[in-house]
């Protein structure tokens, strides 16, 4: 790959060249006499050239401390350490678009390297505030639960918080499949620190639903160093300006995991032996992360429009690392490991879920007051959950035990089936128009559909769907909850699981 620059000649290389003096880990101390490389700066040293380094502090005169982007395995103190004359760089162009890249900007999957290619700096500033767009949009996802109650915004940035396994990667790997079939943009997976094999997974899908032509994938994986974890978000937003700034198109930026980012950044504050703060974070993680976010940027060349998955530690959304990225967020959507276990999927919990853009200025008057009827409806269902779990529905009155039907048909309403789990649960996926969704909610709100069960309600697209899923169960009758088990929400349908 022609990634290095011409080889400088001896004298230069010479002065340019230190010496390694000691290793702990990821962090390497070098020294260097004819003037220090800056902050930033890429170093190579090793054997062969191997172990590459990045300059973060300056320790006096003729030291400097950086962390290894790559394994320290064979180095040792004496050796050698080349100064590359520049920073960490991102490969730019058309040719980068269905290929899969390292931190470096090597290729990785398989395919044959790349060679016509520019060369930009991972380290850029945001957009000026004069450059920005101070226009409100909506960015519709074709998801009922989000397009409703937690509208997106263009040029935005939305987070999926949620524990380990509650479904955050379904969920960005089910937009990039409904962004790309209906948007003329780009789209940017960044994966931080997540596993291989999710990876590997997603390549995989993406090339088999065709839309691999419109997307880029980074990795820097867990298995990697601290260090190559860090850089690699700043990588693939160097890579999105691109997109922005020179071709004029609007950008899909997803970044699974961010909370790993902020983790790697842990990890590098402590092997440099900086002072932890709370809970042990980093004392910069608040610099750290919004030199990260405030690059995603709507500008009036096109918009970046970041989705980012945040993973939160034992469920805890005080912690420091979930308290920060929440600060930079336009929509935050939450995502619940009670919802998950009742079968609705996604399982966004909607009355913790918010966004910015919910405001009838932007949504419309229609819009704001059918998800404010929404959120009310739901929140009068879980208060009353706690008598219906100990008195049984037959104590509620007539009014409650109507607002309980329209909460259980609406929760059932705002599950969608998604295209990227058809294999798993054979059922068709589906795209819902912000209008189809809209409209559903406004019916099931006015009692249309209480003479129906929830389960024609679950797992649908449109919401006239119910009644022919309804003909399709009473023509094949299936075994069913007792009113007792539906009336408390213990357990779904069977055949709610399994319908087509």
């Amino acid at each position: 790959m022609n990634s290095r620059p011409a080889a400088p000649d001896a004298k230069a290389l010479e002065a340019r060249s230190g010496v390694v003096v000691a290793v702990r880990g990821s962090v390497v101390d070098m020294r260097f006499t004819d003037g220090l490389p800056p902050i930033y700066a890429l170093l190579r040293t090793g054997p062969s050239g191997q172990v590459v380094i990045e300059v973060l502090v300056q320790r006096d005169a003729q030291h400097v401390r950086g962390i290894a982007l790559t394994p320290t395995q064979g180095l040792a103190r004496g050796m050698r350490v080349e100064n590359t004359g520049g920073p960490l760089k991102a490969p730019v162009g058309k040719a980068i678009v269905s290929r899969i890249f390292d931190v470096f900007g090597n290729t990785i999957d398989g395919e044959p390297p790349l060679n016509d290619m520019q060369w930009r700096s991972v380290h850029r500033a945001p957009p000026l505030l004069t450059q920005r767009s101070t226009q409100a949009e909506i960015f519709v996802t074709g998801i009922k639960v989000i397009d409703v109650l937690s509208p997106l915004e263009r040029g935005g940035k939305a987070g999926l918080f949620g524990g380990a396994g509650v479904g955050k990667t379904v969920l960005l790997t089910e937009m990039i499949h409904n962004m790309v079939s209906h948007q003329q943009g780009v789209s940017i997976f960044c994966g931080i620190g997540e596993r291989s094999r999710e990876g590997e997974e997603l390549y995989r899908d993406m090339k088999a639903a065709g839309v691999l032509p419109n997307m880029v994938m980074l990795f820097g994986q867990m298995n990697e160093p601290p260090g190559a974890r860090f850089r690699i978000g700043h990588a693939a937003l160097t890579m999105a300006e691109y997109f922005r700034d020179d071709q004029h198109r609007d950008v899909l930026l997803l970044i699974d995991n961010i909370f790993r980012f902020i983790q790697a950044g842990s990890e590098v504050s402590g092997l440099l032996g900086q002072m932890p703060s709370r809970l042990g974070y980093q004392p910069t993680m608040g610099t750290e992360l919004a030199g990260l976010e405030e690059r995603i940027a709507n500008t009036d060349n096109g918009a970046i429009t970041s989705i980012q998955a945040v993973y939160v530690p034992a469920d805890d959304f005080t912690d420091p690392a979930a308290v920060h990225t929440f600060s930079h967020l336009s929509a935050s959507i939450v995502l619940s490991r009670k919802r998950a276990s009742e079968g609705l999927y996604p399982a966004i919990d909607p009355l913790q879920s918010i966004s910015k853009m919910a405001t009838p200025a932007i949504v419309g008057e229609r819009h704001y007051l059918l998800a404010q009827a929404i959120r009310r409806t739901l929140a009068q269902y879980a208060q009353l959950k706690d008598i219906i779990a100990m008195l049984g529905i037959e104590q509620l009155s007539q009014e409650d035990r109507n607002v309980v039907a329209r909460a259980r048909r609406l929760e059932r309403f705002l599950t969608q089936p998604f295209f990227t789990t058809e294999q798993f649960t054979g059922l068709a996926g589906k795209l819902v128009s912000l209008e189809d969704a809209l409209d559903g909610c406004e019916r099931i709100l006015t009692d249309e559909f209480k003479a129906l069960p929830e389960s024609a309600l679950y797992m649908i697209g449109a919401v006239d769907e119910a009644y022919a899923k309804q003909r399709g169960a009473t023509a094949t009758p299936s075994r069913s909850a007792s009113p007792q088990q539906q009336a408390s929400g213990e357990v779904e349908n069977g055949s709610d699981q399994h319908a087509p």
